[in-house]
């Protein structure tokens, strides 16, 4: 976001809004995500979840041929369980030693997570409690309601970024590797959607070129629309498909679709070589 280092660590501090820290963010989205991205197993997007299936090497239940229709008011659920479920996850990250491979003191990072929920419960719940003439229920609803919608928004605009059709879902190959070269496989993996609704890119961070979101991590996302067409036209040059959708409607159909198709047991027959193929 910018060529200060303090600017960008502000602007990320916006995570503590959300009773989030940035540590496990970091740890999830910039280097799992980013690093693996759709690989199942390395990529936590696409292999934790079990009620919803996202990936189609992800085991698959009975409930799963109706995720098309449940999964939506569920992705609402997602600041909650980063609210409710992050220092479970830091315990775990701790455990394998992730933390110290990140040069982070694991006690320090608990006691920072933890002042950190009592701290945002103190001014989401606690202030309007004393200052304000709402009742609790009424606060607890304004609370939830908060949550869901952030929940969905968020959710919703990342499945359209890597769970839609043409995109694809990889296994790594008995070495632990994949057939590509990393970009490549993010061009493989990442859809862009949208592009030329101003307003929307910008409530979203850029977050509608994906592609050059994952391909370029340092660059700002201000610059993304004049580097766009750039990396399509030498995709293509090369023979690579440029996944794009024209819009948020037909990206969110397409994701609607791969929902669906997810939920259906003929997606278990895809192999390796379908996957990992350039």
């Amino acid at each position: 976001y910018s060529s200060k280092k303090w600017v960008n660590k502000l602007a990320s501090s916006t995570m503590f809004l959300l009773g989030s820290n940035i540590f496990n963010w970091k740890i999830q989205h910039n280097i799992k995500h980013h690093t693996f991205t759709n690989i199942y197993n390395y990529d936590p997007d696409i292999s934790n979840l079990k009620v919803i299936r996202l990936c189609q090497y992800g085991p698959l239940k009975k409930y799963h041929r109706y995720q098309h229709f449940y999964a939506f008011p569920l992705y609402g659920l997602m600041t909650f369980t980063r609210l409710f479920g992050e220092i479970g996850v830091l315990l775990g990250y701790n455990k394998k030693g992730i933390t110290k491979e990140q040069r982070m003191n694991p006690i320090v990072q608990l006691v920072k997570l933890i002042a950190i929920k009592i701290v945002y419960f103190i001014v989401i719940i606690g202030l309007p409690i004393y200052y304000t003439d709402f009742a609790l229920w009424q606060i607890l609803i304004g609370f939830i309601a908060m949550h869901v919608t952030a929940g969905m928004i968020m959710s919703t605009i990342f499945q359209m970024a890597h769970v839609v059709e043409g995109t694809n879902q990889v296994l790594v190959d008995k070495d632990q590797q994949i057939k590509n070269d990393w970009l490549v496989h993010q061009l493989n993996t990442t859809s862009d959607f949208g592009r030329k609704n101003g307003l929307f890119s910008w409530y979203i961070g850029g977050l509608d070129f994906q592609i050059e979101h994952h391909i370029f991590q340092n660059i700002c996302h201000v610059h993304y629309p004049a580097i766009a067409d750039i990396i399509k036209a030498t995709a293509e040059e090369y023979g690579f498909t440029y996944n794009l959708k024209p819009n948020v409607l037909s990206a969110l159909a397409s994701h609607f679709r791969r929902l669906k198709e997810l939920g259906n047991e003929k997606n278990t027959h895809a192999t390796l070589t379908d996957l990992t193929a350039v």
